[in-house]
């Protein structure tokens, strides 16, 4: 069993609620800096934090670059090491300044939980992200099946991800009446009120074209809810499975109820789910995202429609959407400067100086 510090346990606490009360920290944050507390304290065996000094520091980042993550088996990532150092940083700076700790904990040892630039680096290096292309998705929902409510609500949820892009979080919490149908394209409004978006911002997407086909199985999904199942504005989207009494005796899925799911991991699972039975390897929702921004790459013709696009996803800034999402694999890299060198050729380009005029724009100078 991980020893406990009382001392140390109670500083933890102060600096949770100092986090959460006085920052606005998510509660992600918060389970970020605990962990990392953890970490430090398994390699200290739980030594007082007020005995922080240097050669402590130094040999945290050495044991921290031998850990291995407990779900992959692998050393920690750079940038999970360098969130790590962070979160110590941070957490120290604050406990040097509390009553009583002045003169234990000193801002220049403090410096030592920093990584060094070559990891810094390499924790911000951009990382190509594995996403499905929109021909995977379509295979992964027609191997779906559609016999019983639970699963057209499946295939419904896999089809409504691909034409919003909406993070699962924001998923599980969506009502009927966020959706409305009655417009074309159909639009979703993410109301922070009762929606968990990103930083609680408030989001209004509409269907993206990705098929037509694809949008009837999200409408036919939300008709039958209504329909059918007498499902009101402020019932879920989505809704939890209700579990019951099997053919066979023992508890199994029988339906589905008016509640909403209170986490995304059994969306996750669909997903799952549904890619295996399509002999394609699984991608979780949030790669969706980047299907999208690569599908923008090819579809948007305009800065217009590139930025209509972006704001879609639920980005301020086009640059979020290209420089977090949109980065092209080499092979594909390669193609695009090909095709572009036979489009200048031909007088083309205009669209992309209208661009690099905008991006110019954003950062407060003109184009040269």
């Amino acid at each position: 069993m991980a020893r406990l510090n009382p001392s140390n346990e109670r500083l933890k606490r102060d600096y949770i609620r100092y986090l959460k009360e006085a920052k606005g920290k998510s509660e992600a944050t918060l389970d970020a800096v605990r962990k990392a507390l953890a970490r430090y304290e398994a390699c200290t065996a739980a030594k007082d934090f007020k005995t922080f000094r240097r050669e402590q520091a130094i040999g945290f980042k050495a044991r921290l670059a031998e850990t291995e993550g407990v779900r992959t088996g692998e050393p920690l990532s750079a940038s999970t090491q360098a969130t790590t150092l962070a979160a110590l940083k941070e957490f120290f700076t604050w406990l040097a300044w509390q009553p009583g700790f002045k003169s234990k904990i000193h801002m220049a040892d403090i410096e030592y939980l920093g990584p060094s630039n070559k990891d810094a680096a390499r924790a911000k290096a951009p990382k190509l992200r594995d996403h499905p292309s929109v021909e995977q998705v379509r295979a992964a929902i027609a191997a779906m099946p559609t016999e019983t409510a639970i699963d057209r609500r499946n295939r419904a949820l896999v089809a409504f991800t691909l034409l919003t892009g909406i993070r699962d979080r924001a998923l599980v919490s969506l009502s009927l009446g966020n959706v409305d149908t009655s417009r074309m394209p159909p639009v979703v409004r993410q109301d922070p009120n009762s929606v968990e978006t990103k930083f609680a911002k408030a989001i209004v997407t509409y269907f993206f074209p990705v098929g037509d086909d694809l949008a009837a199985i999200a409408t036919d999904w939300i008709e039958e809810l209504r329909q059918v199942h007498l499902f009101g504005p402020t019932d879920p989207l989505f809704p939890r499975t209700r579990m019951g009494l099997g053919e066979a005796g023992g508890f199994a899925p029988v339906g589905i109820e008016r509640e909403h799911w209170s986490n995304a991991s059994p969306v996750r699972e669909i997903f799952r789910k549904a890619f295996e039975r399509a002999g394609l390897p699984y991608f979780p929702p949030h790669t969706f995202r980047h299907t999208l921004v690569h599908l923008a790459q090819t579809l948007c013709r305009s800065p217009e429609e590139l930025k209509a696009w972006s704001q879609n996803l639920g980005h301020e800034n086009i640059a979020t959407t290209l420089t977090s999402y949109g980065r092209i694999d080499p092979h594909r890299q390669g193609e695009v400067i090909g095709r572009m060198g036979r489009e200048e050729e031909n007088g083309g380009g205009d669209a992309l100086a209208q661009i690099g005029a905008i991006l110019a724009r954003h950062r407060g100078c003109s184009p040269a």
